[in-house]
């Protein structure tokens, strides 16, 4: 039997004694009531043998139940179970004392077994009416303190395990005040107390409670219901927030803490990739791949992808520990063990060259890079070392060994590329553009990726939790965005689908101004832009675009089978040439001014903007 801690000694006793205080009661009105409010002499006189028999039974049957072990105005379906059960074992103990005295003793029973049946009903009624009535004058003395209203969209089971979770969270600032659904059956109803509305007055209801916050919590929502809802949400200035998915909630059961605000990238219109595991795993199953940069937000999403699908072994390869030890742990964590981790810089030839002979792999994903424009513009000798001589020294090797395909990472920055990061990514496509041998070498593009390592996203949630203001660099500034999952998936997908010395771009849909995305973000707090987040215009940082493209002049994209990747008609000439000796002088002298002018002979349509190096051009 468990023993109390000393924390929980007074309040729990002070339950379980009141527990005992109520059957006590329960029985005495048993007695009372089953002779019609006249117990007889003898009754009364069996009954100081019968009431300590039935005291001792009932508290034994409490300890080992732990029916005062939970708060009782957290009091679930669960704790009203145990008591159920609890009451009617112990009845059954009492049945069997009537049934040992009658057979053993002087035939006589302890208990009019009629008392028993009334107590049996009696018991269970006092125990949990008492709590249920404790946690409804516990919720409505706490109602009126709680400061967010909340409303739940979706009034099924999940909408009804998300109030029971708001409600059970131990010091919860939450209230739900009411249910919307878009099933006209259910409008009207009440569920556990809280009234269901109709999905149509969604705006009105809001306006009603004067809600602070509404709960999406629908079952596998199609993405135009959820944007439809996150729409009408962020036009009456509420905090919208999402139940995760049944998969990730925590040992089956709906933590509060996991209820989230909504995230920026589920109010982009993007229709979900579906991609066929069966075909990719017939590309990966049997293959050692492996993936540079492993612990960035590209690379650790393509590992996610490739651990799941399977392969022969997956080798994860960074040079920044800590985030590739927490990757590692997570793959672990997913029950994944069919790979290892890798410390090492790509720029390091030697270590390279020697992780390739030891794991011999048969496909690479290619994501270390650095890829800040600002960062860059001012480092072009790291710029140019990562994501060009490292992206050459690497292809050089896979052309050498057993490497089927060399997918490399690239970036629609590398269209007419206005800073150094776009231009060495423009470089790196160009080095391996040519490369002959067995291994097939293919190049993606694709644009912003939402909620990456660094990225607009995390810079704008951390000026809102701060109070602002929000900067931007330019009004009309606009970018085109993919989700990290999606973005990868595309690149599995080209790795499959790609040819000798391809290129592919993805189809990335509209292009989204900065702005909008800022304001939006800010609604999703359930705060009004410029009033309660100011935003602030900075500039244009040195060789930042107003907006990206997708082609250069010139260039041409080709259909494939798959509606979101097209085949990039490069058109610049096979004879390219490159002086490795001379930029390899230049990196090493840490000539940055040199090594831009050779980058912008070898690469024409560099043109540097808001930069040092514009007088270059």
């Amino acid at each position: 039997m468990a023993v109390l801690s000393k924390d929980q000694v007074g309040p729990r006793w002070i339950i379980f004694i009141a527990d005992i205080f109520i059957c006590l009661l329960s029985i005495v009105l048993s007695y009372t009531l089953r002779f019609e409010f006249n117990i007889p002499e003898v009754e009364i006189e069996l009954m100081k043998i019968a009431l300590p028999i039935y005291i001792a039974v009932r508290a034994i049957s409490f300890l080992i139940g732990r029916t005062f072990a939970s708060y009782v105005r957290y009091t679930s379906i669960e704790d009203s179970k145990r008591i159920v059960q609890v009451i009617f074992l112990g009845t059954i103990v009492l049945f069997l004392s009537n049934l040992v005295r009658y057979l053993f003793i002087d035939g006589l029973f302890v208990f009019p077994t009629s008392v028993l049946l009334i107590d049996l009903f009696q018991s269970v009624l006092f125990l949990m009416g008492g709590r249920i009535f404790i946690k409804m004058a516990y919720y409505d003395r706490k109602g009126t303190q709680l400061k967010k209203k909340v409303i739940i969209y979706g009034a099924g089971e999940m909408g009804l395990v998300t109030k029971r979770a708001l409600e059970q969270k131990k010091g919860g600032n939450k209230s739900v005040v009411g249910f919307i659904d878009d099933d006209q059956k259910k409008v009207g109803m009440r569920i556990e107390g809280v009234k269901v509305y109709s999905s149509k007055n969604l705006d009105k209801t809001i306006a009603k409670f004067n809600a602070d916050e509404v709960i999406f919590s629908i079952l596998n929502p199609s993405r135009s219901k959820q944007q439809k809802v996150v729409d009408q949400c962020l036009n009456t200035g509420v905090a919208m927030l999402h139940v995760p998915p049944v998969n990730d909630w925590i040992n089956g059961e709906l933590n509060v803490n996991q209820i989230k605000n909504l995230k920026i990238e589920d109010l982009l219109d993007r229709t979900e990739i579906k991609l066929d595991p069966e075909r990719l795993r017939s590309f990966l199953g049997d293959k050692v791949i492996l993936v540079t940069g492993a612990a960035g937000s590209i690379g650790s999403e393509i590992a996610r992808q490739i651990a799941l699908i399977g392969c022969k072994k997956l080798w994860l390869l960074d040079q920044a520990e800590t985030p590739l030890y927490e990757l590692e742990q997570e793959l672990l964590g997913k029950g994944h063990r069919n790979f290892e981790a890798i410390i090492a810089d790509v720029t390091q030839f030697d270590r390279i060259r020697y992780i390739f002979n030891t794991i011999n792999p048969e496909i690479i994903f290619h994501a270390a890079a650095y890829k800040h424009v600002p960062l860059m513009e001012n480092n072009p000798v790291e710029a140019i070392k990562v994501n060009a001589l490292a992206t050459r020294n690497l292809a050089e090797l896979a052309q050498a060994g057993n490497v089927e395909k060399f997918v490399f990472v690239s970036t629609d920055k590398a269209v007419n590329p206005t800073n150094v990061m776009g231009a060495s990514k423009r470089f790196g496509e160009l080095l391996i553009k040519n490369l002959g041998g067995d291994c097939h070498f293919i190049s993606t593009r694709f644009g912003n990726v939402l909620g990456s390592n660094g990225s607009v996203i995390p810079l704008f949630k951390k000026q809102i939790e701060a109070g602002g203001p929000v900067t931007i660099t330019h009004p009309e500034i606009t970018r085109y965005f993919m989700t990290i999952p999606e973005a990868c998936s595309l690149v599995l997908e080209a790795g499959f689908m790609g040819d000798k010395n391809q290129t592919f771009v993805f189809d990335m849909g509209e292009s989204v101004k900065i702005v909008d995305l800022a304001r939006n973000m800010i609604r999703l707090y359930g705060l009004e832009p410029e009033k309660d987040i100011s935003i602030i215009y900075t500039g244009l940082r040195p060789g930042e675009k107003l907006y990206e493209e997708t082609l250069a002049d010139g260039e041409v994209n080709e259909n494939t089978h798959h509606p979101k990747i097209q085949i990039f008609k490069d058109p610049t000439p096979s004879s390219l040439t490159i002086d490795f000796d001379r930029i390899e002088n230049l990196v090493s002298n840490n000539d940055n001014e040199g090594l831009i002018k050779e980058l912008k002979r070898i690469i024409p349509e560099f043109k540097s903007n808001n930069s040092v190096y514009s007088k270059l051009d």
